[in-house]
């Protein structure tokens, strides 16, 4: 049976990537099978009429991850907006399906499965005939989630906020790793007593920038994994 957790964020760019490729990097050197997954995936560059999922190619390329980054995301979009407006505009509408099957191959192949989000938790993936979130993602593959949050001043309003979204819906917080972390700010310091005040959430880690380590023990970082 396999493991997954969910790198979710307070917004977008707030370094959800940059910190999933710090955690499979340290899962897969400590001789992990630990693998990666994204469900949809707007702003692609494209490269001889390939669409290259930046996000996947960067964690693969930080974690060792040999698949093709391609494999690794269900819907890739070139338009840089909200996948569910980039999904109306190339006419390849999320399908929650099709998500849950690339999940569960994945299953066959890792023991331990990092899923990336798109954006901040509130993210519209396909707005038509259907309304899918992101957290309709999260709870169709039963993943808690990790939160991604600033270390930067605004970060307390936005985490708390996420949290609390989280737990209206009934998705398990199971702790929040900041970046952008510079101990000798007081600010930092205080940003990240007053989240774990506030939320009742640990700060499992404390990222700085350009950092290549996440700051916390393999094994820290297995048990924030669910069964799946």
């Amino acid at each position: 049976m396999s493991r997954a957790v969910f790198i979710t964020g307070t917004s977008t760019d707030v370094g959800k990537t940059f910190v999933s490729g710090l955690i499979l990097k340290k899962l897969r050197a400590g001789k992990i099978s630990a693998g990666y997954y994204k469900a949809a995936l707007s702003g692609a560059e494209e490269a001889g009429g390939i669409l290259i999922p930046g996000d996947a190619k960067y964690v693969c390329d930080v974690s060792g991850i040999k698949e093709n980054p391609q494999t690794l995301v269900s819907f890739i979009y070139k338009t840089p907006v909200s996948p569910h407006l980039a999904a109306r505009i190339e006419r390849q509408p999320v399908d929650l399906e099709k998500i849950e099957r690339d999940f569960n191959s994945l299953k066959s192949v890792y023991e331990y499965i990092t899923v990336e989000g798109s954006g901040g938790l509130v993210c519209p993936l396909r707005v038509d005939d259907k309304i899918i979130m992101l957290t309709d993602v999260i709870k169709r593959l039963n993943l808690d989630i990790v939160i991604v949050a600033s270390s930067l001043l605004g970060t307390i309003n936005s985490t708390v906020l996420t949290v609390e979204y989280a737990k209206k819906l009934n998705i398990a917080v199971k702790g929040v790793i900041m970046n952008y972390f510079d101990e000798n700010d007081f600010m930092h310091m205080d940003n990240k007593k007053q989240i774990e005040k506030f939320t009742g959430v640990p700060v499992i880690a404390s990222v700085s920038k350009n950092s290549q380590d996440i700051g916390a023990e393999a094994e820290v970082i297995k048990r924030l994994y669910k069964e799946v």
